[in-house]
């Protein structure tokens, strides 16, 4: 496990190498990022964003999701994994947004959460992103970079890696952090090819060291 010293310097590392980090889903308010986050599931958000701007134009709010037949929302989604349940689950949570909140988003992860279909990731994501609520969402990006660099233990659960980061990173850098931690696994410590040749924290990362040390390839700073 690394020591406070040398997460604060990974941190500021992913921050340089990735000062505009983001959510890349897109939407144009809170209600439709709650739609692409739960679209996302178990699935890119590249393949989320290329259905979701025909599927933002005929659904707007959430008794449009209830006005169909749920066979014609599969349908609408249908190149999506778990299309079948994502439907299902967005109409319960529409359904439920109607029934208790006034047809409105709620604002707080303690709220969002007791949403079907909105569990705590999804919750962490729109607090953060739509609401700004500090929040560091753990998904499958951010619990693969922080068990490969020692940061947290293979071991530990999706719920232990979030409160590692929670209690080693400052609050006020908790979101922002969750988006540069993902950019970092998406688009250079890749889970099939990471860069370790060039990166620049290959000489704290446990999991890099091996891969060098499998090809022969010394590793020091």
């Amino acid at each position: 496990m690394l020591n406070q010293k040398q997460i604060d310097t990974i941190m500021s590392t992913m921050a340089e190498m990735f000062p505009n980090a983001h959510c890349e889903l897109n939407h144009r308010n809170p209600f439709e990022l709650a739609i692409a986050v739960m679209l996302s599931a178990q699935c890119t958000d590249a393949l989320v964003n290329r259905i979701t701007p025909e599927l933002f134009e005929k659904y707007h709010e959430p008794e449009d999701y209830l006005a169909v037949p749920e066979k014609e929302l599969q349908d609408d989604i249908r190149s999506i994994g778990l299309y079948r349940n994502k439907a299902k689950h967005i109409r319960q949570m529409c359904q439920c947004l109607i029934d208790d909140y006034g047809g409105r988003l709620p604002e707080t992860r303690d709220e969002l959460i007791k949403l079907p279909g909105i569990g705590r990731k999804t919750a962490n994501v729109i607090a953060s992103v739509a609401f700004g609520e500090p929040a560091l969402a753990v998904d499958t990006h951010v619990e693969r970079v922080t068990k490969r660099l020692g940061i947290c233990r293979w071991k530990d659960s999706v719920l232990e890696v979030e409160k590692t980061l929670t209690k080693r990173v400052p609050r006020d850098k908790w979101s922002q952090t969750h988006h540069q931690l993902i950019f970092f696994g998406r688009y250079h410590c890749k889970a099939q090819h990471p860069n370790c040749p060039e990166c620049p924290l290959l000489y704290l990362c446990r999991e890099g060291k091996k891969r060098m040390k499998g090809e022969g390839v010394a590793v020091g700073k």
